[in-house]
C-alpha cells in the first residue's frame, strides 16, 4: 500500500506541528502503555522533561509498532495549551480522532536521536501501511510454544482479558520460566490444580511477583516497574487440565534442579 498519509488525515499548516515518534523509554515500550492505559499514553505526550520538545502549537503522536519494523502506530493530534516547568498540558483534538489505535503508517523513523521533530521535514515521507478494524489492543494469541514475553508485553493482554489468549491459557497447567534479563536469574514455576496458566500469570501481572517469595523481595526493594522492565516469560512444559497434578509438581522440580534455579535463581524451595 503506497498512499500518503495526507490523503487520510490533511494538514495544511504543517510548521504548526511537531512530529512524535514515540519509542522505547528504558522502561517501557509506547506501545505497551497505549494498550494498557490511555491516560498514561497522554502522559508519554505531556512530559516536557528539561528540554522544550513540543516547542509548537500541535504534537502529531506516532507510536513504534515493535512487532513489524518500520511500523508506527497513529496515536493522535494534541493541542499545547501551556508550557509549566516540567510537563504540558495538553489536549486532544478531534481531527484523526477516528484513526487513532487503527491506522498503521510506513516511516524508518528519524535516524537520529530525539522524539520530537520538524513535521514538514517528515509528513510527505509517511506511508499508510494498514488500517485495522478496531483499535488495537496488543498483540494477537501466537500460540504456547511461541511465547517469550517480557512483563510489559503481556500486562495488556491480561488486563484487557483478551480472548484469544485467555481462552488458550486458562485451558492449560504447566510448568514456566520467568527470567530477570537484568542479571539472567530466573524462576521456576508451575500452574496446577482448577486454574491453569492464565490465572497463575494474572497474579504476577497484579502484584509482580505471583506472592513467590524471591520474587517478593525483588519487587519489595525494587517496585512493579523493575518487573515491567526486566521479567520474561515463557512456558517450558503444558498439560491438559485433566494431568494429574503431582506430575506437574514434579516436572516443576526437575527444571528446578536442571536450571538451577535454587542455587543461581531466584526459587527458595
Amino acid at each position: 500500500m503506497d498512499i500518503p498519509l495526507s490523503q487520510i488525515i490533511a494538514i495544511d499548516n504543517l510548521q504548526d506541528y511537531k512530529i512524535h515518534f514515540a519509542v522505547w523509554n528504558r522502561t517501557d515500550e509506547p506501545l505497551d502503555v497505549f494498550v494498557r492505559d490511555w491516560e498514561e499514553w497522554v502522559g508519554w505526550n505531556s512530559w516536557k522533561g528539561g528540554r522544550d520538545d513540543f516547542s509548537r502549537r500541535y504534537v502529531f503522536s506516532l507510536i513504534r509498532f515493535y512487532p513489524q519494523p518500520q511500523k508506527w502506530l497513529f496515536g493522535g493530534i494534541f493541542e499545547v495549551l501551556k508550557r509549566n516547568s516540567d510537563s504540558y498540558v495538553v489536549e486532544l483534538k478531534d481531527r484523526g480522532k477516528e484513526f487513532i489505535g487503527r491506522l498503521l503508517v510506513h516511516h524508518p523513523g528519524p535516524g537520529v536521536q530525539g522524539r520530537a521533530f520538524k513535521m514538514e521535514n517528515y509528513f510527505a515521507d509517511l506511508k499508510v501501511s494498514q488500517l485495522f478494524e478496531h483499535r488495537y489492543e496488543g498483540e494477537a494469541f501466537c500460540g504456547v510454544d511461541a511465547i517469550v514475553h517480557g512483563f510489559s508485553q503481556l500486562e495488556p493482554i491480561f488486563t484487557l482479558n483478551k480472548s484469544d489468549w485467555k481462552i488458550a491459557l486458562e485451558n492449560v497447567k504447566g510448568v514456566y520460566l520467568i527470567t530477570d534479563t537484568s542479571n539472567g536469574k530466573m524462576y521456576v514455576g508451575s500452574a496446577y490444580g482448577d486454574t491453569g496458566i492464565w490465572s497463575r500469570w494474572s497474579c504476577y501481572v497484579t502484584t509482580g511477583h505471583g506472592w513467590n517469595e524471591g520474587l517478593k523481595d525483588v519487587i519489595k526493594k525494587h517496585g512493579l516497574d523493575y518487573a515491567r522492565k526486566n521479567f520474561q516469560f515463557s512456558l517450558l512444559e503444558i498439560f491438559t487440565m485433566k494431568t494429574d497434578d503431582q506430575l506437574i509438581i514434579d516436572r516443576e522440580q526437575h527444571w528446578k534442579n536442571a536450571l538451577l534455579t535454587r542455587t543461581f535463581g531466584y526459587n527458595k524451595n
